[in-house]
């Protein structure tokens, strides 16, 4: 049921959850999301957050790790992700200094060896794109077709960005086309209309979230997660207007 699948990633609510965290997990429940995709803890621990998800009935739609974290603490993000109840850990960002051909060589590698190693344990090791990838040539390919290079020998999957696949020059249906079945989680936001494009609410921008939709629901998806960067008003409020049309999407696809 694709009503089911659409998440909250909480770097959204980053000030809410600061000031309070656990009443800021009630109210995105009570908008109607089913599941959250965690990153930072805001000071609390794995346990904690497990217990609160629990008793607000919140799945975890997969675990953010810096790629520092999963080169120098990999056991503790694992743990984390047991205790969340994720098979899914994503690395989310690269801070500048890594954004070179050297640094992406080496972060595929390394990506690589780790999925190899918590393969057996169930886990799945995602990358998490930005527009900035495209900025850097690797063997005759850009910096992100280079790492989620979908052949046989690759374990890294994607967790594609639809808004930074469009900001990278590229249209998001046509780019995931790639990653039939190895992308189990996509991240949504839109594109504002202004001539700045701004992160705008799911269903209020330029991008085509119907196709995308039906596209992912035969192609191995299991999370849509709703992220917004910058919210021009409470972050909740655009949370709820992105699920509000998703659903409708998602109505208007189950009824065909």
């Amino acid at each position: 049921m694709l009503r089911s699948k659409f998440a909250v990633q909480l770097f959204t609510l980053r000030a809410e959850l600061d000031q309070d965290f656990k009443g800021t997990l009630q109210r995105v429940k009570k908008i109607g999301y089913d599941a959250v995709q965690l990153g930072n803890f805001h000071g609390y621990h794995a346990e904690e957050i497990s217990v609160m998800l629990k008793d607000l009935d919140l799945k975890t739609a997969g675990l953010h790790a810096s790629i520092d974290r999963l080169r120098t603490d990999l056991d503790k993000v694992v743990k984390e992700a047991e205790i969340l109840q994720t098979r899914d850990i994503i690395c989310p960002y690269l801070p500048e200094e890594l954004r070179n051909a050297k640094s992406y060589i080496r972060i595929k590698n390394d990506l690589n060896n780790i999925a190899n190693t918590l393969m057996d344990k169930g886990f799945r090791i995602s990358y998490h794109n930005h527009a900035f990838e495209f900025q850097t040539e690797i063997n005759d390919m850009n910096a992100l077709d280079y790492i989620l290079d979908p052949s046989e020998e690759n374990h890294i999957l994607a967790e594609i960005d639809v808004y930074w696949i469009k900001i990278g020059g590229h249209d998001p249906l046509t780019y995931i086309e790639r990653f039939s079945n190895r992308m189990p989680i996509i991240h949504l936001k839109d594109v504002g209309k202004d001539e700045n494009h701004s992160f705008a609410e799911v269903g209020t921008g330029i991008l085509d979230f119907h196709s995308i939709l039906q596209w992912g629901e035969v192609n191995g998806i299991e999370w849509y997660v709703v992220e917004q960067d910058v919210c021009p008003r409470n972050p909740l409020h655009c949370l709820e207007l992105s699920l509000r049309n998703l659903h409708e999407m998602a109505d208007r696809l189950q009824s065909h």
